[in-house]
């Protein structure tokens, strides 16, 4: 495989899973889920990633680059030493100090999570307006970009998963139940009333963030959602006017592009 050819892998860490894009230049030719954990070695992770890259016909030296987002830091250490010792490649590590291309028009850029601003360079990117991001992750976060491409900042609120956990470990009396879709607003069983909060209690909260972001920023903006429920909440409000399921693997891929050579 000729160098143009040789595959980047993009590896978000975030709390609950890990994922993994395989690039072939701006083309996703697909995709790896792990599960994060925080006590696992770099033996373990090169192990589970070299057998998992093997399955999809990707050889060690088919890779030619690394990028990493994290919002781990114990683990970040452990994959740029995967990335090292199993694939050979210095990864690129998003966080300070490397070009994004964007300016962050916070109080401390350094506490903005590395999710979040590949999130934000993603749909900027692709819309070239302002925008909103809402991602539907271990946290709910939403990210502000203005129409200059600058970040303006954000909120962030605990996920479903996280409300619905808390719930059933609070409420004695509470079932765990699925997170999905009730017919109706209005629950006739406890299970239903519980699924109504949660899916139609997080749409509220979408639109109601998204509506004082946009009265407060006074500047109209693309909503974009991604992480696994985005589907879910998006289809049940119009304030969502797309979903893009691997925009966070589209961020760090362009990060790592904004951070090569000219000549590359």
């Amino acid at each position: 495989m000729s160098a143009s050819e040789r595959l980047l892998l993009a590896i978000d860490i975030g709390n609950t899973n890990t994922v993994v894009g395989i690039y072939r230049g701006q083309t996703l030719l697909d995709h790896l889920r792990l599960e994060t954990r925080r006590q696992a070695t770099a033996d373990e992770y090169a192990a589970t990633l070299g057998l998992l890259l093997q399955q999809r016909g990707v050889e060690r030296p088919d890779v030619g680059a690394v990028v990493i987002g994290s919002v781990v830091p114990q683990l970040t250490a452990v994959f740029e030493d995967v990335g090292r010792r199993l694939l050979h490649c210095t990864p690129v590590v998003v966080g300070p100090g490397t070009r994004t291309g964007m300016p962050i028009l916070v109080d401390n850029p350094k506490e903005v999570g590395a999710d979040r601003i590949v999130n934000a360079i993603a749909a900027f990117e692709r819309y070239h307006r302002a925008c909103i991001v809402v991602d539907f992750g271990t946290a709910t976060t939403f990210d502000v970009v203005n129409g200059k491409g600058q970040y303006l900042g954000g909120v962030i609120v605990p996920g479903i998963g996280i409300s619905a956990d808390a719930l059933f470990a609070r409420a004695a009396k509470l079932p765990r139940v699925e997170i999905a879709r009730p017919a109706t607003v209005i629950g006739k069983t406890t299970v239903h009333a519980i699924q109504s909060g949660l899916v139609f209690g997080y749409v509220a909260l979408v639109e109601g963030l998204v509506a004082r972001i946009q009265a407060e920023s006074r500047e109209p903006a693309v909503v974009v959602a991604t992480g696994g429920l985005a589907p879910l909440i998006a289809s049940q409000t119009t304030v969502v006017e797309a979903v893009s399921e691997f925009l966070t693997l589209d961020g760090l891929r362009m990060v790592w592009e904004r951070n090569q050579e000219p000549t590359r």
